[in-house]
């Protein structure tokens, strides 16, 4: 049975992810944790365990998984692409740093380990249309260094210590549940509840500029997917790239106008926000990642358009 310890369980991918693998493996097994409680979290943090962690903090770390006997850490704690230029020491600090004694602690409990990448470890260098599994990374952001240092540290916890090391390069990630914390990607989120609710959006990413997305839900059993996955099958381990989705602004916005049709869609750029989605691929190539484990997305963009109006009507009471 697995004992599954949630690093980051308050964010946008913990939030959902804690459920459902509660509702998979028992709530008692799956422990959540954050470096503090979060006001709106309260039904999460009573549903399991939870506890209060610093991945920075290695001793704390040891202790939560000896006291909940855990054997696979899912490391969801993060800065993200735009705080990360903002705040590049803390983003190293915690990106980095916090994977290294995760992956210690991992090595001293005999833990699997999953820590999501992101298409943040590409750059302007990278092919952007149809991005090779393996190419070059040269990405410019600290969010993105952290990312490809990530991934060659659980690559090599894998080769030198056995650890069972795991891991998925993430799009861009749209949910109704819990909202982004300071993503490039965050737009295709935040067009969805001004939408319903101004019948109007001002995008911070300019018309023209596409980027891989993914459905929160196909995100999840991405993970779940993954960590259940015959490891003899698994060559690349730690940066399968997964999508399901690739849009411009203009084409999410066509998609929403289908069920509100007077939808007006209008821009401001954020220059920093927008060097970073430049420098990122225009789509991937997910074919590993369907080939060792099985991969396949269940939503496209009008899919998710339908499921995101939907489940934000009840949840914004319109």
């Amino acid at each position: 049975m697995k004992k599954i310890l949630i690093t980051g369980a308050l964010g946008q991918i913990g939030s959902e992810l804690t459920r459902e693998l509660r509702n998979h493996y028992g709530s008692t097994n799956v422990v959540a944790s954050g470096r503090r409680v979060k006001e709106g979290h309260e039904k999460l943090i009573e549903s399991g365990p939870f506890e209060i962690v610093d991945i920075t903090k290695p001793d704390e770390l040891a202790e939560i998984v000896t006291k909940h006997n855990i054997n696979t850490i899912i490391n969801l704690a993060a800065i993200l692409s735009a705080v990360g230029e903002k705040h590049p020491e803390q983003c190293w600090n915690i990106n980095m740093n916090g994977l290294y004694n995760i992956l210690e602690v991992a090595r001293e409990k005999n833990c699997m380990v999953f820590t999501p990448s992101s298409i943040a470890a590409f750059g302007p260098t990278t092919p952007p249309n149809n991005t090779p599994q393996d190419t070059i990374q040269r990405p410019t952001t600290m969010y993105g260094v952290t990312k490809v240092a990530g991934e060659l540290l659980c690559d090599y916890y894998f080769s030198k210590f056995g650890v069972d090391t795991r891991g998925v390069r993430f799009p861009g990630l749209i949910s109704y549940e819990t909202l982004p914390g300071g993503g490039t990607t965050d737009y295709a989120v935040h067009i969805y509840y001004d939408a319903l609710k101004n019948k109007k959006y001002t995008s911070f990413i300019d018309k023209g500029t596409n980027m891989d997305m993914m459905y929160m839900p196909d995100a999840i059993n991405a993970i779940m997917q993954l960590m259940e996955a015959d490891p003899k099958k698994l060559i690349h381990r730690n940066a399968f790239n997964v999508t399901s989705m690739s849009f411009d602004p203009e084409m999410i916005g066509n998609s929403i106008r289908k069920y509100i049709p007077e939808f007006i869609l209008n821009y401001d750029v954020d220059p920093v926000r927008q060097s970073i989605a430049d420098s990122w691929p225009n789509s991937l190539d997910d074919s590993a990642a369907r080939e060792e484990w099985g991969w396949k997305p269940k939503y496209d963009l009008d899919a998710m358009t339908v499921d995101m109006l939907e489940k934000l009507k009840i949840k914004l009471g319109l």
